[in-house]
C-alpha cells in the first residue's frame, strides 16, 4: 500500500456558540490541515497522485475559510467550526476530486488534532 501525504494551513476566526467555555468567544488559529490518500497500485509516472495536483486542490478548497471568520462561511454557517467538522467538510468535498483521499487531519495548536476519515 502505497500512502501520500500533504499539508497546509490556514488562519481564520471561530466561535462555538452555545459551548461552556473560552471557546464560546471568538478567537483565532493557526490550523494545520494534512490530507492523507492512499493506493494499493501507481499511476504511469511511479505515483499515487501527482503532489502538485494535490496541493492545487487543497489549497483551492482552504482559500475558501482562510482568513475569515469561519462562523460566516458554509457549511459552518449551519454546524459548528470545529475541527472535527473542519475535518469532514474538508475530506467530502476534496473527495470528489482525489479518489484516493482516506483521511483529513486537523490541528487548532500543538497536540490537539481532529482526524475524519470514512473508515
Amino acid at each position: 500500500m502505497y500512502t501520500v501525504t500533504v499539508e497546509d494551513r490556514i488562519s481564520c476566526a471561530h466561535c462555538l456558540l452555545g459551548y461552556n467555555g473560552d471557546c464560546v468567544r471568538l478567537h483565532g488559529h493557526n490550523f494545520e490541515i494534512a490530507v492523507v490518500l492512499k493506493s494499493e497500485s501507481l499511476d504511469n509516472f511511479g505515483m499515487v497522485t501527482d503532489f502538485k495536483e494535490i496541493k492545487r486542490r487543497l489549497r483551492g478548497l482552504l482559500e475558501r475559510f482562510d482568513h475569515q471568520n469561519l462562523n460566516l462561511i458554509p457549511p459552518f454557517d449551519k454546524i459548528l467550526p470545529t475541527s472535527e467538522n473542519i475535518a469532514s467538510t474538508i475530506y467530502k468535498e476534496l473527495k470528489i476530486f482525489l479518489p484516493q483521499l482516506v483521511e483529513v487531519r486537523v490541528s487548532e495548536q500543538k497536540g490537539s488534532l481532529a482526524t475524519y476519515s470514512e473508515k
